[in-house]
């Protein structure tokens, strides 16, 4: 397991389609298991062609809940269909760090970035997301993940 060195970007706000939840910590992956396919079916419904791997936005740290919104940047507005709306990633100033490993380390991953951005004398707004630039599968090794840490900066 291994990350990056943190840097500091510039992002303009993107649009995206997303499906919205609160959901305990230790339910997290049956949200991703049933968002997912939902989301595909309509972006082949629709034609749509996302312009951005998985992502995962959360609206704060989470807790023993997540506040999260699971989908892909569009660039335009989908029509919303059932739980699937349209929403944006924030944009301005934010710390990106990439995460190479299991799932299982992204916690530790996630301390290490918010530690380098009070290092930095910098705070995080709240708005955290995750890139997922590898799409797991049953039968790859976690090692071969590749997870892009966001914090938007306060």
């Amino acid at each position: 397991m291994s990350t990056t060195e943190p840097e500091i970007v510039e992002q303009a706000e993107q649009i995206t389609m997303v499906i919205k939840r609160v959901s305990p910590m230790a339910e997290l992956a049956s949200v991703f298991d049933t968002a997912f396919p939902a989301l595909a079916g309509v972006l082949a419904d629709q034609q749509v062609q996302p312009l951005s791997p998985a992502f995962a936005l959360y609206h704060g740290e989470p807790t023993d809940t997540a506040d999260l919104e699971v989908g892909f940047i569009t660039g335009a507005p989908i029509e919303p269909v059932g739980e699937v709306v349209v929403s944006t990633l924030p944009g301005g100033r934010v710390a990106r760090t990439v995460h190479a490993g299991g799932y299982d380390g992204l916690g530790e991953a996630w301390g290490s970035l918010l530690a380098w951005i009070a290092g930095q004398g910098l705070a995080a707004s709240g708005e955290l997301w995750e890139v997922y630039l590898t799409e797991p599968t049953p039968e790859g090794d976690p090692a071969d993940n590749r997870t892009e840490l966001n914090a938007q900066l306060a």
